[in-house]
This record gives C-alpha cells, structure tokens and sequence, in this order.
C-alpha cells in the first residue's frame, strides 16, 4: 500500500510539474521587425533605388560588393536546373501535333543525335521502386515503357533536334510550367523519404538559363536589371560543375539558388522582352574578385544596412560588405517590408531550437549591420539553446534577422 501511495504521490507531482509547466508556455511568439530576405550582397531594393536616382549597374554592383571587378568571362556553360524536386509523380506534354515529345532511356547528357526510344504527346512519370515508370501517350494510344533509373525527353527547336520552336509543358505539385530550351532529364533518387523523381533542365547558362531567371520584376529601371542580371549570371557560374547527386543539378531551379521559370519569364506580358533585353545586353559580363566569379549572393531588401557573410551564415565572403541600403526603408517602394509583425507559434520556434518547448526567448546580440546575431531559448527544463539570428529566422520563416521580440503570450 505505502508503494502504491509512494508511486501515486510521485505522479501526481509529475502531473502537477507539466500542469505548471503548461501554464507557463508561451503559446506564441510575437516579431517585429524589417526587411525581407538573409541581407547578404546585392539589396534588389536598394538596386531599384539607386537606379531611379540615375545610378548604372555597375556602380550598383560595386557599391553593394567589396573590392570587385566587372570583367567578360565564358559563360556558354551547359547547367542542369533542377525542375522538379523529391516528386512522386509528373507530366510533360505538349501541344504541337507535328513536334512530338521525343524520350530516350538513359541520360544522354549534352550528346546531340542519340537514338530515340519513343515519341509522344504527353509522357507521365511515376515512382515504382527505385525506378522511373514513363507511360507513353500519342493520339488515343496510350503505352507503358520500360522502366529506368533515368530518361532523356527532348523535343523539336533545340541544338539537339531540328525542326520548328516547339513549347513544352511540365505540370507537378498541381502548377503547370512552360519550358523551350534544351533537354529534361527524369531520375529516380534516393532521398530520406523514399526514391523520388528528380527533374533537371539543362540549358546554356548564357542565354537559356538567364532568359528564365525571375528574381526582379521586369518593369523595374533597365539599370537595376542589368546588374540582377550580372549578379545571377555570376552566382550561376560560380556553380556551374558544382553536381549536386541529392538533386541531379547544379542549380536549384527556386529560392534555394535563383528562382528558374522558363519560358514563362520571356512571355511576361509587355515586360518579359525588357528582361531578356537586359541578359542580352550584359552578355558575359561577371563580377569577379582576383580573377574568379564570386558567389554573388542578392537578397529582396535589409532593414537598413546589408549584412557580411560571417554574420548570416559563420562564412567568411571577402565580397560581402555593411553598407547603408536607404531604398529598404523607402516606403514608396518598399511597402511591405519596411515594417513587419509575425506571430510564430510555439511548436515553431520549439522546432527552430530543437527543444520539447520553449519557455523564454531572449535577443542576446546583435549585429553592426543591425541584425540579432544571437538569439537563445530556454525549455521547461532549463536546457538553453543559441541560434544565430539568420539561421533562426530561417527556420521560422521570418521575414529577415531585423528584429524584435515583442512579446510571448500564453
């Protein structure tokens, strides 16, 4: 009976701890802050202003990064963008009956007339295994091909085949995206959560790659164009021959690296021809630093200041820079982002630190440039937990490392 009283007591304790425990967690966080972005090298808000104020691009770049040189270098790179990434199934079809979807077992690379395997409308893809299931469809037949570890899907208007300009449509995740250039691979990859289709797109960096590129809206001054086309060039470069096995690429073809649309970035109505333009015109134009293309890292605006390397990310970048970026705190043309309040849940910033829960927050340090360099969370048991600032922002999807904690409410 004692044991049982004993054990009894022992829970109930228990129970009352995580009770009190409960009480006390915080079931939000509230921010407040500035900017939009990690804040490394080129400010395109900044960019945007100093162009209306009749800056070109190369001062931009040359203000926003350290000790840099502006200088031709060969861009005429084959890359392979990744498309489509840890995807169970997709589509590529296309809508020119005499310019059929032509698709070939294996990765053919950059080899030009490989025999074809099949010809098709349309061809969907799907995970079976460890391997890739393509199912075939021209006109009312539909057949199942082989499966593979990869498949090549060209089409007609590129240097691999000949005929006329055809357009391709790539359609996963429930968004349908247009493509021209070059040639689309489909592998099979491993990946935690199983093999998952991996889509590249490998088209000439030069032109191919860049036309597609969509990190500026095309409306902005021409100046502000050519030096976002300068940077993304030079960041593509940098990267170029950098395969990444996780996602059969070089380059991500999002946020991750640069923001790849396609087709669909030329066709903007009225102003995808000012972009191109833009690409056009700088033509193998590279920022480098002692001869090499440097990572030219852009971000959307600051908080005020720019940030180094070493802040974000505890990397030393000799390019990277604190200046003053006035155009962030524009609100003219900076409306969103100049002042912003999140609210991020417990389970969130639990998650960030990596702890059961967090009961405090607290800013310890911040940067020169204005950014939390530290910030540490404390759990109901006491273990305390550092991150920097850009990488706890990342983690809760924040707007930028410009911040405040206002508040935690239970």
């Amino acid at each position: 009976m004692r044991m049982f009283k004993s054990f009894f007591v022992a829970l109930l304790l228990t129970f009352s701890f995580t009770a009190m425990a409960s009480a006390d967690t915080p079931a939000s966080f509230y921010f407040h802050g500035s900017g939009y972005g990690h804040g490394v090298g080129l400010s395109q808000m900044g960019a945007r202003s100093m162009a209306i104020n009749g800056q070109n691009s190369e001062q931009i770049l040359n203000y926003f990064y350290k000790d840099v040189t502006l200088e031709k270098l060969d861009d005429s790179k084959v890359l392979r963008v990744n498309i489509g990434h840890l995807l169970s199934n997709a589509k590529i079809s296309t809508a020119m009956k005499d310019s059929p979807l032509q698709i070939a077992q294996g990765d053919l690379a950059d080899q030009s007339g490989a025999p074809t395997f099949s010809k098709a409308d349309s061809i969907s893809f799907s995970i079976i295994g460890s391997t890739v299931s393509p199912r075939v469809t021209i006109g009312k037949n539909t057949q199942i091909l082989s499966r593979n570890k990869v498949f090549t899907v060209r089409w007609s208007g590129t240097r691999y085949l000949d005929g006329p300009d055809t357009l391709i449509s790539l359609t996963h995740s429930g968004l349908t995206q247009k493509y021209r250039y070059g040639q689309i691979q489909i592998k099979a990859v491993k990946s935690p959560a199983g093999y998952r289709l991996e889509i590249t797109n490998s088209v000439r960096l030069a032109d191919e790659y860049l036309w597609g590129v969509s990190e500026m809206p095309s409306f902005w001054p021409v100046a502000a164009l050519e030096a976002q086309a300068i940077a993304s060039r030079t960041y593509a470069l940098s990267k170029a021959g950098m395969y990444r096995a996780s996602c059969d690429c070089d380059l991500y073809g999002e946020i991750t690296d640069q923001t790849f649309l396609g087709y669909a970035k030329e066709i903007e109505k009225k102003y995808g021809a000012i972009w191109k333009e833009a690409v056009t015109r700088t033509a193998g134009t590279v920022i480098t630093q002692d001869g090499s293309a440097i990572t030219a890292y852009f971000f959307s605006s600051s908080g005020g200041k720019t940030e180094l390397a070493i802040n974000a990310w505890g990397s030393q970048r000799a390019y990277t820079q604190i200046v003053d970026d006035p155009g962030s705190l524009d609100l003219t043309l900076n409306p969103r982002f100049v002042a912003w309040d999140r609210e991020v849940s417990q389970s969130a910033v639990a998650l960030a630190f990596q702890l059961p829960d967090v009961i405090t927050l607290e800013i310890v340090s911040k940067n020169e440039s204005g950014t939390v360099a530290q910030i540490q969370a404390t759990s109901s048991a006491g273990k305390k937990v550092i991150l920097r600032g850009e990488t706890f922002r990342s983690r809760t999807k924040i707007p930028s490392a410009w911040f405040d904690l206002v508040s935690m409410q239970n």
